[in-house]
Formats: C-alpha cells, structure tokens, sequence
C-alpha cells in the first residue's frame, strides 16, 4: 500500500493553492509548483489568506496556521517535485498540455509515485495513457473551495489499479474530504448533471422565461439549492462552464449537451462572471 509523505502540487491558482494547503494542512509535506514566480506567490498570498480567516474564525490557531505555511515549498522548479509520492495536476483544461506535464512527470518520478488530475472534465484514461504508468494514474477532482467543500471526486482510468483507487480515497479522508469513486467518462459525475443544468438555465434566459434573479430564486426556493444555477455559473466562470459543455458536446456527440448560443455570445464579449466583474450579475 502506498504511503504518503510528500505530495506535490503543479499549479498554484484558486483549485492548485487549495488543494496544497489541504493536504499540508492534514501534516504533509507539499511542493507547489507553477511555471511563473509570480503565480506562485499569489498562490502563497491566497494561502495565507484563507489561513487567516480560519484563525479569525477560531478554527485553527495561529501556530497551527504558521505549521502549515511552513510545510509548504512554492517552486518554479518542477524538478521539485520528483520525489514526491503523489503529484496531483491543477493548472487550465488543455488535455495537450497536461499530457506534456505527465510525460515530464512520468520521465522525472520514481515507479512508486501516483500521478493524479484535478480536471473537471478531461478523460483520465486520455492522460495516463500519455504515461508509462497507467495503473498508477487517477483523478481527483477537489470542488471549490477546496478549504471548505467536503467533496473529492475519485475518478478511475481504465487502467488504474484497485490498489492505487485504494490508496487515494483512503488518503482523502486523511485529508477531511468525502471520497466518491466514479468511472472515468466525460464529465465524470458532478459535471455531467450540473453543467447541463447551468446550461438549462441559460437556455430559460436566452428564451426569455424569465430573468437571471427570477431563475436562480426558483432553484434556491423550490428545490433547496444554496446558490442559483446562473450565480453558479459566474462564480466557476462562464468560460469554464463552455469548455465544460463543449467536452460534453464533443464527447458524447449528443445534442442535449449543445451549448447556450448566449453562453458562447457573454464568453465571446468577455462577459465571464465574478473574475471580469460582469456575467449574469454585476460584481
């Protein structure tokens, strides 16, 4: 059974910087990674962000908060990472590139070392086959934000082994998390059923059955939802939410995951959501 000492983390953005202070939250030591040095230390401010709030909170305290910074080696050096026991992948959805990083991975990493993405919607067996270890190759897709959000979606290859699907949801709950195994299809579970839905109501919008405020209060009111589908869709990005379906579209070739024509028109005009300050709502 594989132990864990050391994980790395490649990418240091909101999913990236998440996750490695998860998992040196739970006592591991943690590499984290990103091509550019400046991405790595606003990886590092976020960190230190979230960190301060937990202390505000009283859910953590200040020494804990300093422990944990501490275990943690931002890098711009993937070389950084060869001796990790699991790297995990965050960095944007572009199965070219991500093939690229584990064939680096691969080349760099002891036999012993599980490789694992975070795609939300990537096919795993896709990316482990760009590797000489597809037994050792999984998907854990973390939800944001990763602090908080108990979920990790533990998504198998066709080739990964029982014994390193094992390892990884018995690592998750050392790191807090809920572990749900899913088979590796487009989407996997949780995107297959929400980015429809988030389209759906973009659809009632694009058609005028109502306003972005008047549909998001159905789905909060009627069907208990914390958040209405289209403030969803700005907080993730709208960007994101149509490369989502576009892999949906693409790899099913089936009409019912035909993208929004207003979805692909707000992306096209830069209208992404909360990160440009404009989506369904103003921020």
């Amino acid at each position: 059974m594989a132990e864990f000492k050391k994980i790395a983390v490649i990418g240091s953005g909101t999913m990236g910087n998440g996750i490695a202070q998860v998992c040196a939250t739970a006592g591991f030591d943690v590499v984290m990674n990103d091509i550019e040095q400046r991405f790595v230390d606003n990886g590092m401010k976020a960190i230190e962000k979230s960190l301060g709030k937990m202390v505000e909170k009283q859910k953590m305290t200040k020494e804990n908060a300093d422990a944990v910074k501490k275990r943690i080696k931002p890098t711009i050096k993937l070389e950084d990472c060869k001796d990790a026991d699991l790297v995990v992948e965050a960095i944007f959805e572009n199965l070219q590139v991500k093939c690229e990083l584990f064939q680096k991975l691969d080349a760099m990493c002891p036999p012993s070392t599980i490789l694992a993405s975070n795609t939300s919607s990537i096919s795993i067996t896709r990316m482990a086959a760009a590797t000489k270890r597809p037994d050792r190759f999984i998907g854990m897709h973390f939800m944001n934000p990763v602090p908080v959000m108990k979920l990790v979606e533990i998504i198998n290859g066709l080739k990964t082994s029982p014994e390193t699907c094992k390892a990884i949801m018995e690592l998750s709950i050392k790191l807090g998390k809920t572990p749900i195994e899913v088979n590796d299809f487009p989407g996997s579970a949780s995107n297959r059923i929400l980015m429809p839905m988030i389209n759906e109501a973009i659809f009632c919008v694009h058609e005028g059955v109502g306003t972005p405020q008047n549909i998001d209060e159905v789905m909060k009111l009627g069907m208990n939802h914390p958040m209405g589908p289209l403030a969803l869709a700005d907080l993730i990005g709208l960007d994101i939410v149509l490369h989502i379906m576009e892999v949906l579209y693409e790899g099913f070739s089936d009409s019912k995951y035909r993208p929004c024509p207003l979805l692909r028109k707000m992306v096209a005009a830069g209208k992404l959501g909360r990160k440009t300050g404009e989506g369904f709502y103003k921020y």
